[in-house]
C-alpha cells in the first residue's frame, strides 16, 4: 500500500508529524503528493500551530491563509539559516516585515511565546544580527567588518528599529573602546538633534511625526550600557526590559478591544476605557550630563557642519532611578489633525527618586497625554511639575512594540521651554504593576525600606 491509498485523515496525522520545512519537499516527489499538500489548509494550518502562536488570540488578526503564512515563515526561516549573507542583504526588507508580523500575532501569556522563541532561535546567530539588526547610520563609524549601514536611509531606519524590537543587552556591550556606546552617546546628547522639527523627541527632522528608530536606538544602548554600570542593588528593579531578545515587545492576548463608542458611557469606569493602560506603578531610568561638559559637547568644541555627527563622548553621566504612580484622568476624542484610531489620554501622578529621598529634580508632580502619531505609534508626552506649581521638565517618548507592550517607553527629557542649550538626555520608563493605589503604596514602602538599610549603596 502506498501513502497516498491511506485514509485522508491519517495521512494528514503522518503529514503533520514531519518538519514545516519539508512539505515542500514531500510535494515535489509525485503529482498526487503536490495535489494533496499544495492547497491543503487543514495541513498547513496544524503546521503552523505546532509551530508558531495562534494568530486568533490578537484582536487585530482574523482567519489566516494558513498556507500562504506558513509559506512566508519557512521561507524566511530557510533565508535565515543559511550561511549566504548575500541572500539575506537582498531579502532584509523581507526579513524584516516576517519579524514585525510575528511580534504583532503573537502571544505572551504564559511567558511561553512560540514566536518569541523562533525569534530568539533565528537571531541567536551572530551573522544574522549584523545582517539585520545592525546596518543603521550609527555603523559608519564603529562596529565590526560585518556590522555595515544600508544605503538607503529607509534601510537604516527600519534596520535600527529591528534592533530596539530586539533589545540591548547591558551586559553585551564590550570594551567602551570596541563598544558603539560613545558614538550613540554622541547622538544622544548632540542639541541639534532637539528641534521644533522633531518636537524635542524620537521622530524625524522632516516634521512628519515619524519614528526616528536610529535615535531610539542609540537612546537604549545608552541607558542599557549606563544601567550595567550603576548600583547592583537597583539593577532587578530597574534592569531595562530590553535587556532579554525580543522580552516585551510579544503582546499579552487577553488585552480588551477598544471601542470609540464606550466614550459615551459614563458609568464605566475611566481605567476600564483607557486604551493605552496608563494607570499603575512605573520604573524609571533617566540619564544625564555634567551641564559643563554638555555645552562644552555643543558649543565650545570644534564646530562641525550639519550632516555631520559629532565626536564620540567618553564622559561619565549620572543615572536616576525614579518610581511613578500615574493614574489616567480623561479621554478625549482626536482632534482633525490627530491620528483617528485612538482618543487622546491624558493622566496625572506623582514621581520619586529612589536613590536619593530629597532629589529636587526628580520629587515631583507628573501630568502628561497619550496618543497615536500620524504612522500609528504610540507617543507618551511627560511634565514634571514642581512645588508651586511650576514646570520644569519635559519628556517624548514612543512606546517600543506598539500599543500596550510590556516593552515601555524610550525618548529623550529637556527643559520644559524647549531651551535651545540644553539641558537634554535620555530617558526610558515602563510598568511594574496595574495594582490598585493602596497596594501600589504598599509597594512603594518597601522600596523605601529597602533604600534606608543601604543608604551606603545608594551611590551609581
Amino acid at each position: 500500500m502506498e501513502l497516498l491509498d491511506l485514509c485522508y485523515d491519517v495521512l494528514i496525522r503522518i503529514l503533520e508529524e514531519i518538519n514545516p520545512a519539508d512539505l515542500a519537499a514531500c510535494a515535489q516527489t509525485s503529482w498526487g503528493f503536490n495535489n494533496f499538500i499544495k492547497e491543503n489548509n487543514r495541513l498547513h494550518k496544524a503546521h503552523y500551530l505546532q509551530h508558531f502562536d495562534d494568530p486568533r488570540t490578537t484582536l487585530s488578526y482574523q482567519e489566516p491563509q494558513w498556507t500562504s503564512e506558513l509559506h512566508s515563515l519557512v521561507k524566511c526561516q530557510k533565508i535565515l539559516l543559511s550561511k549566504k549573507k548575500d541572500v539575506k542583504r537582498e531579502n532584509f526588507r523581507f526579513i524584516a516585515s516576517t519579524v514585525e508580523r510575528l511580534l504583532s500575532s503573537g502571544n505572551d501569556d504564559n511567558d511561553d511565546s512560540l514566536n518569541k522563541h523562533i525569534l530568539r532561535t533565528w537571531f541567536g546567530n551572530s551573522q544574522n544580527l549584523d545582517i539585520v539588526m545592525s546596518r543603521s547610520s550609527l555603523y559608519e563609524r564603529c562596529g565590526t567588518a560585518s556590522q555595515q549601514p544600508a544605503n538607503e536611509e529607509e534601510d537604516r531606519q527600519l534596520s535600527a528599529k529591528m534592533h530596539c524590537l530586539h533589545g540591548i543587552p547591558g551586559n553585551s556591550l564590550g570594551r567602551r573602546s570596541l563598544s558603539t556606546h560613545p558614538h550613540a552617546r554622541s547622538r544622544v546628547y548632540d542639541l541639534r538633534n532637539y528641534t521644533d522639527q522633531t518636537k524635542w523627541g524620537p521622530f524625524r527632522e522632516d516634521g512628519s511625526m515619524r519614528v526616528d528608530w536610529e535615535m531610539i536606538e542609540s537612546i537604549m544602548i545608552v541607558l542599557a550600557y549606563n544601567s550595567n554600570m550603576c548600583c547592583r542593588r537597583n539593577m532587578p528593579r530597574f534592569q531595562p526590559i530590553w535587556s532579554d531578545p525580543f522580552e516585551g515587545v510579544v503582546k499579552h492576548g487577553t488585552q480588551t478591544e477598544y471601542k470609540m463608542t464606550i466614550l459615551k458611557e459614563p458609568e464605566i469606569p475611566i481605567e476600564m476605557k483607557d486604551p493605552y493602560n496608563i494607570s499603575g506603578l512605573w520604573s524609571r531610568i533617566v540619564c544625564f550630563m555634567d551641564y559643563n561638559d554638555l555645552y562644552a559637547f555643543n558649543f565650545a568644541s570644534r564646530q562641525v557642519s550639519p550632516d555631520e555627527p559629532r565626536a564620540p563622548i567618553n564622559t561619565e553621566e549620572a543615572i536616576r532611578h525614579i518610581l511613578m504612580r500615574l493614574q489616567i484622568t480623561k479621554l478625549e476624542p482626536p482632534g482633525p489633525f490627530d491620528n483617528p484610531n485612538l482618543p487622546i489620554a491624558h493622566f496625572t501622578g506623582k514621581s520619586r527618586s529612589v536613590d536619593v529621598s530629597w532629589d529636587p529634580n526628580a520629587n515631583s508632580k507628573i501630568r502628561g497625554t497619550v496618543s497615536l502619531t500620524p504612522e500609528g505609534e504610540v507617543r507618551w508626552n511627560t511634565i514634571s511639575v514642581f512645588y508651586g506649581g511650576e514646570e520644569r521638565w519635559r519628556s517624548e517618548g514612543i512606546q517600543v512594540g506598539g500599543l500596550n507592550t510590556r516593552r515601555g517607553v524610550v525618548g529623550s527629557w529637556f527643559d520644559k521651554d524647549y531651551d535651545a542649550h540644553g539641558p537634554a538626555g535620555p530617558t526610558a520608563f515602563w510598568k511594574v504593576t496595574d495594582t490598585i493605589f493602596n497596594k501600589m503604596k504598599n509597594e512603594e514602602d518597601t522600596i523605601d525600606e529597602e533604600s534606608d538599610t543601604d543608604d551606603d549603596e545608594s551611590e551609581w
